[in-house]
Protein backbone atom coordinates (compact mmCIF):
# COMPACT_ATOMS: atom_id res chain seq x y z
CA UNK A 1 0.00 0.00 0.00
CA UNK A 2 2.79 2.66 1.07
CA UNK A 3 4.02 2.00 -2.72
CA UNK A 4 0.00 3.13 -4.19
CA UNK A 5 0.70 5.80 -1.71
CA UNK A 6 3.77 7.30 -2.86
CA UNK A 7 3.55 6.53 -6.37
CA UNK A 8 2.66 10.48 -7.50
CA UNK A 9 4.77 11.55 -5.00
CA UNK A 10 8.28 9.57 -7.03
CA UNK A 11 6.96 10.40 -10.23
CA UNK A 12 7.17 13.93 -9.57
CA UNK A 13 10.54 13.65 -7.52
CA UNK A 14 11.63 12.05 -10.58
CA UNK A 15 10.55 14.62 -13.57
CA UNK A 16 12.01 17.52 -11.13
CA UNK A 17 15.45 15.65 -11.51
CA UNK A 18 15.14 14.93 -15.04
CA UNK A 19 14.38 18.64 -15.14
CA UNK A 20 17.12 19.91 -13.53
CA UNK A 21 19.77 17.48 -15.23
CA UNK A 22 18.61 18.92 -18.50
CA UNK A 23 18.63 22.71 -16.67
CA UNK A 24 22.31 22.32 -15.94
CA UNK A 25 23.40 20.98 -19.19
CA UNK A 26 21.26 23.86 -21.10
CA UNK A 27 22.91 26.34 -18.32
CA UNK A 28 26.40 25.87 -20.10
CA UNK A 29 24.97 27.61 -23.37
CA UNK A 30 23.42 29.79 -21.98
CA UNK A 31 24.57 33.36 -21.36
CA UNK A 32 24.48 35.01 -17.92
CA UNK A 33 21.88 37.81 -19.59
CA UNK A 34 19.63 34.74 -20.69
CA UNK A 35 19.81 33.57 -17.41
CA UNK A 36 18.96 36.42 -15.49
CA UNK A 37 15.60 36.79 -18.25
CA UNK A 38 14.67 33.72 -17.59
CA UNK A 39 14.62 33.80 -13.86
CA UNK A 40 12.67 37.03 -14.57
CA UNK A 41 10.03 35.24 -16.58
CA UNK A 42 9.97 32.82 -13.80
CA UNK A 43 9.29 35.27 -11.58
CA UNK A 44 6.21 36.92 -13.97
CA UNK A 45 5.00 33.40 -14.04
CA UNK A 46 4.55 32.61 -10.31
CA UNK A 47 3.37 35.99 -10.13
CA UNK A 48 0.13 35.23 -11.95
CA UNK A 49 -0.37 32.06 -10.66
CA UNK A 50 0.08 33.32 -7.26
CA UNK A 51 -2.26 35.94 -7.96
CA UNK A 52 -4.92 33.16 -9.47
CA UNK A 53 -4.52 31.46 -6.77
CA UNK A 54 -4.87 33.98 -4.09
CA UNK A 55 -8.25 35.38 -5.50
CA UNK A 56 -9.75 32.19 -5.77
CA UNK A 57 -11.52 33.51 -1.97
CA UNK A 58 -12.71 36.70 -3.59
CA UNK A 59 -14.23 35.31 -7.08
CA UNK A 60 -15.10 31.58 -5.90
CA UNK A 61 -18.83 31.33 -5.91
CA UNK A 62 -18.86 29.26 -3.29
CA UNK A 63 -16.50 31.37 -0.86
CA UNK A 64 -18.38 33.09 2.13
CA UNK A 65 -17.32 36.57 3.73
CA UNK A 66 -15.36 34.49 6.82
CA UNK A 67 -13.35 32.66 4.76
CA UNK A 68 -11.16 35.93 3.48
CA UNK A 69 -11.06 36.46 6.85
CA UNK A 70 -9.53 32.84 8.15
CA UNK A 71 -7.04 33.61 5.10
CA UNK A 72 -6.11 37.12 6.49
CA UNK A 73 -6.24 35.77 10.39
CA UNK A 74 -4.38 32.59 9.42
CA UNK A 75 -1.58 34.61 7.20
CA UNK A 76 -0.79 36.86 10.38
CA UNK A 77 -0.92 34.34 12.88
CA UNK A 78 0.89 32.11 11.05
CA UNK A 79 3.67 34.84 10.10
CA UNK A 80 3.91 34.88 13.53
CA UNK A 81 4.50 31.40 14.52
CA UNK A 82 7.02 31.27 11.46
CA UNK A 83 8.97 34.51 12.87
CA UNK A 84 9.02 32.78 16.28
CA UNK A 85 10.33 29.53 15.39
CA UNK A 86 12.16 31.16 12.46
CA UNK A 87 11.51 28.76 9.73
CA UNK A 88 13.26 30.44 6.74
CA UNK A 89 16.25 31.03 8.77
CA UNK A 90 15.75 27.10 9.51
CA UNK A 91 15.18 26.24 5.47
CA UNK A 92 17.98 28.90 4.12
CA UNK A 93 20.64 26.80 6.98
CA UNK A 94 19.71 23.71 5.55
CA UNK A 95 20.12 25.13 1.96
CA UNK A 96 23.58 26.90 3.42
CA UNK A 97 24.84 23.63 4.73
CA UNK A 98 24.68 21.89 1.22
CA UNK A 99 26.47 24.68 -0.46
CA UNK A 100 28.79 24.61 1.97
CA UNK A 101 29.55 21.20 1.46
CA UNK A 102 29.07 21.57 -2.57
CA UNK A 103 30.47 24.36 -3.64
CA UNK A 104 33.85 24.67 -5.52
CA UNK A 105 36.95 26.58 -4.58
CA UNK A 106 35.66 30.16 -5.07
CA UNK A 107 33.16 29.61 -7.07
CA UNK A 108 29.87 31.61 -6.45
CA UNK A 109 27.29 29.24 -5.44
CA UNK A 110 23.29 29.56 -5.72
CA UNK A 111 22.29 26.58 -4.28
CA UNK A 112 20.78 27.86 -0.83
CA UNK A 113 18.50 30.34 -2.98
CA UNK A 114 17.91 27.56 -5.36
CA UNK A 115 16.77 24.48 -2.55
CA UNK A 116 14.58 27.04 -0.98
CA UNK A 117 13.44 28.79 -4.06
CA UNK A 118 12.50 25.92 -5.85
CA UNK A 119 11.03 23.64 -2.64
CA UNK A 120 8.43 26.29 -2.33
CA UNK A 121 7.23 26.92 -5.86
CA UNK A 122 7.08 22.92 -6.25
CA UNK A 123 5.24 22.53 -2.49
CA UNK A 124 3.13 25.04 -2.25
CA UNK A 125 -0.40 25.13 -3.83
CA UNK A 126 -4.14 23.20 -4.50
CA UNK A 127 -2.37 20.36 -6.75
CA UNK A 128 0.32 19.63 -3.79
CA UNK A 129 -2.85 19.06 -1.24
CA UNK A 130 -5.22 17.80 -3.68
CA UNK A 131 -2.78 15.55 -5.79
CA UNK A 132 -1.37 13.82 -2.71
CA UNK A 133 -4.60 13.25 -1.08
CA UNK A 134 -6.12 11.79 -4.07
CA UNK A 135 -3.04 9.69 -4.41
CA UNK A 136 -3.23 9.09 -0.96
CA UNK A 137 -7.11 7.68 -0.77
CA UNK A 138 -7.29 6.44 -4.17
CA UNK A 139 -4.16 5.43 -5.67
CA UNK A 140 -5.04 8.29 -8.20
CA UNK A 141 -2.38 9.79 -9.33
CA UNK A 142 -3.52 11.90 -11.87
CA UNK A 143 -3.38 15.22 -10.52
CA UNK A 144 0.48 14.29 -8.94
CA UNK A 145 1.26 13.43 -12.72
CA UNK A 146 -0.23 16.88 -14.19
CA UNK A 147 2.26 18.43 -11.30
CA UNK A 148 4.56 16.39 -12.46
CA UNK A 149 4.71 17.46 -15.92
CA UNK A 150 4.47 20.83 -14.92
CA UNK A 151 7.28 21.08 -12.14
CA UNK A 152 9.41 19.21 -14.74
CA UNK A 153 9.62 21.75 -17.33
CA UNK A 154 9.72 24.29 -14.40
CA UNK A 155 12.49 22.49 -13.09
CA UNK A 156 14.28 22.88 -16.43
CA UNK A 157 14.36 26.83 -16.40
CA UNK A 158 15.19 26.98 -12.80
CA UNK A 159 18.04 24.86 -13.12
CA UNK A 160 19.26 27.36 -15.65
CA UNK A 161 19.01 30.14 -14.24
CA UNK A 162 19.73 29.19 -10.51
CA UNK A 163 21.62 25.47 -10.49
CA UNK A 164 22.31 22.76 -9.20
CA UNK A 165 20.51 23.20 -6.08
CA UNK A 166 17.20 22.67 -7.80
CA UNK A 167 17.64 19.01 -7.11
CA UNK A 168 17.38 19.25 -3.44
CA UNK A 169 13.97 20.22 -3.70
CA UNK A 170 13.25 16.61 -4.70
CA UNK A 171 14.07 15.93 -0.87
CA UNK A 172 11.36 18.82 0.17
CA UNK A 173 9.06 17.18 -2.63
CA UNK A 174 9.30 13.77 -1.04
CA UNK A 175 8.96 14.52 2.63
CA UNK A 176 5.67 17.25 1.73
CA UNK A 177 3.94 14.98 -0.51
CA UNK A 178 4.73 11.98 0.89
CA UNK A 179 3.76 12.94 4.67
CA UNK A 180 -0.22 14.62 2.65
CA UNK A 181 -0.29 11.41 1.13
CA UNK A 182 0.67 8.62 3.88
CA UNK A 183 -1.90 10.65 6.30
CA UNK A 184 -4.51 11.13 3.74
CA UNK A 185 -7.01 8.27 5.17
CA UNK A 186 -6.78 10.44 8.86
CA UNK A 187 -7.02 13.60 7.07
CA UNK A 188 -10.09 12.78 4.92
CA UNK A 189 -12.83 14.94 6.69
CA UNK A 190 -10.68 18.21 7.32
CA UNK A 191 -10.25 18.61 3.73
CA UNK A 192 -13.27 20.25 2.35
CA UNK A 193 -14.20 22.16 -0.29
CA UNK A 194 -13.90 25.53 1.99
CA UNK A 195 -10.50 24.15 3.64
CA UNK A 196 -9.63 24.00 0.23
CA UNK A 197 -10.34 27.44 -0.53
CA UNK A 198 -8.77 29.39 2.51
CA UNK A 199 -5.44 26.41 1.45
CA UNK A 200 -5.09 27.79 -1.93
CA UNK A 201 -5.36 31.22 -1.00
CA UNK A 202 -2.90 31.33 1.53
CA UNK A 203 -0.48 29.33 -0.79
CA UNK A 204 -0.77 31.92 -3.77
CA UNK A 205 0.10 34.84 -1.37
CA UNK A 206 3.34 32.48 -0.11
CA UNK A 207 3.98 32.15 -4.01
CA UNK A 208 3.50 36.06 -4.11
CA UNK A 209 6.20 36.38 -2.17
CA UNK A 210 8.72 33.90 -3.99
CA UNK A 211 7.58 35.91 -7.21
CA UNK A 212 8.93 39.12 -5.48
CA UNK A 213 11.89 37.20 -4.70
CA UNK A 214 12.44 36.07 -8.23
CA UNK A 215 11.84 39.57 -9.51
CA UNK A 216 14.35 41.10 -6.87
CA UNK A 217 11.86 43.74 -5.82
CA UNK A 218 11.56 42.49 -2.33
CA UNK A 219 13.69 39.80 -0.09
CA UNK A 220 10.39 38.18 1.31
CA UNK A 221 10.85 35.25 4.28
CA UNK A 222 8.43 33.26 2.21
CA UNK A 223 8.77 30.06 4.59
CA UNK A 224 7.88 31.93 7.79
CA UNK A 225 4.07 32.68 5.93
CA UNK A 226 3.48 28.67 5.28
CA UNK A 227 2.41 28.13 9.24
CA UNK A 228 -0.72 29.65 7.42
CA UNK A 229 -1.81 27.06 5.72
CA UNK A 230 -2.68 25.07 8.57
CA UNK A 231 -4.16 28.47 10.91
CA UNK A 232 -6.42 29.06 8.43
CA UNK A 233 -8.82 25.90 7.96
CA UNK A 234 -8.22 25.90 11.78
CA UNK A 235 -10.48 29.33 11.98
CA UNK A 236 -12.06 28.25 9.07
CA UNK A 237 -13.86 26.01 12.05
CA UNK A 238 -13.66 27.95 14.13
CA UNK A 239 -16.18 30.64 12.52
CA UNK A 240 -18.27 27.93 11.16
CA UNK A 241 -18.59 26.87 14.81
CA UNK A 242 -19.39 30.45 16.03
CA UNK A 243 -21.57 30.75 13.31
CA UNK A 244 -23.84 27.50 14.20
CA UNK A 245 -23.75 28.65 17.94
CA UNK A 246 -24.99 32.46 17.48
CA UNK A 247 -26.71 31.70 14.35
Amino acid sequence: MRGVFLSGTLLNVTTVVLGTTLGLVAAARISPRLQESLTTGLGLFTLVIAMSMGLQVFIDPAARPEDSLAVLGGLLLGVTIGEWWRLHDRLESVGGWFQRRLARGDQPSRIAEAFVTTSIVFCVGPLTILGSLDNGLRGDITLLATKSILDGVASVAFAAALGAGVYLSGLTVLVVQGSIAGGAFLLRDVFDPATVLVVTAVGGVALLGVALRLLDLKSVRVVNFLPGLVVAPVLVRVFEAVRSAFG
